[in-house]
């Protein structure tokens, strides 16, 4: 192989593999002398891939961890298997990973040949997976549209179904995304109404970027999820919860997926839960899925729904309700 690009290339995808190569195998796979494959390793180390040799008749080359992450070589059934895995992340929000899930399938999104585009779109639609009932559907190409154009900086348009059903069009300037475990949301500067927005990434249609670059604007807070919550307390209707779980706060943390400061521990048995939320619903689904005992202090609103809900489940189980 006399091309030295495509050499390095091939040379970096067998290193890349969990395994340590003989300077005799890589010559023989590709086609050259021992003394060509010690210097492309010399070039790889300088692109900056730790490549590590070993010494005696069972050494070789091997890629190795090093302190920063160099590009991937990735073949089809890889890439597909990555690209299916990011939209799973990005679209069911997996706690703690979401944005950079959804950073990297835009880049991955973005060099995918068309035939793998459409492995991975037709992987996509033929799974179902197992979803939250308390949780919004997102669509993970809208995000990863919106992604890119937060990082271009770059204008969009898109439709928008508000809270009472209203569609209209919308052209913002992309600030950031912000996941709150459940739902995702876009800030933006929303050019028609002159002002900064949230809006709901699961009720956005059809986003697509126009091509025009975005102003330099200082966001009225001090960084997107701040802006988020105070919006969010401010124009929606909220309610404080607080009620006595008897489970460790170990286990309720995990299951109400809270800020750990919403989950404080009473003692190894019990625990206290005080946690905002805009949807009763929610928050009395995840207290039922709690499997344990527990009293609802406030709001009044909660300790209502759960004895409409409790009726509801003893009607249908065929036994009276508590009355």
């Amino acid at each position: 192989m006399t091309d030295t690009p495509a050499r390095l290339l091939t040379l970096l995808s067998l290193l890349q593999t969990p395994r340590e190569w003989s300077g005799t195998v890589l010559a023989e796979r590709l086609g050259v002398t021992t003394r060509t494959i010690r210097r492309d390793i010399e070039r790889l180390r300088e692109l900056g891939y730790p490549v590590q040799a070993s010494m005696g008749a069972e050494g070789g080359y091997r890629l190795v961890a090093g302190t920063a992450m160099p590009p991937l070589l990735l073949d089809d059934e890889e890439a597909v298997a990555i690209a299916v895995g990011l939209r799973n992340a990005a679209g069911l929000a997996v706690q703690g990973i979401e944005e950079a899930s959804v950073r990297a399938l835009t880049k991955l999104e973005q060099v995918l040949p068309s035939r793998l585009r459409r492995r991975v779109s037709a992987l996509g639609s033929a799974t179902v997976p197992m979803f939250d009932p308390g949780s919004a559907r997102v669509n993970p190409e809208h995000l990863a549209v919106l992604a890119a154009a937060v990082a271009n900086r770059e204008r969009v348009r898109f439709g928008y179904e508000a809270f009472d059903g209203a569609r209209t069009r919308r052209l913002a300037e992309p600030n950031r995304l912000v996941s709150s475990g459940r739902r995702w949301y876009l800030v933006a500067f929303d050019l028609d109404r002159d002002d900064w927005r949230i809006f709901r990434v699961d009720r956005i249609e059809e986003p697509r970027g126009i091509g025009v670059h975005s102003a330099e604007r200082t966001l009225p807070a001090a960084d997107a999820a701040e802006f988020v919550t105070s919006k969010l307390y401010s124009s929606a209707p909220t309610y404080q919860a607080v009620a006595t779980i008897h489970a460790p706060a170990s286990r309720v943390r995990g299951v109400l997926g809270d800020r750990p400061a919403d989950v404080e521990a009473v003692d190894e048995h019990t625990c206290r839960l005080r946690s905002h939320t805009d949807t009763l619903d929610w928050l009395a689904f995840r207290l039922a899925m709690l499997g344990c005992e527990f009293e609802v202090h406030s709001p009044p609103e909660l300790a209502e729904y759960l004895r409409e809900l409790a009726g509801r489940v003893s009607r249908a189980a065929g036994a009276p309700a508590a009355g």
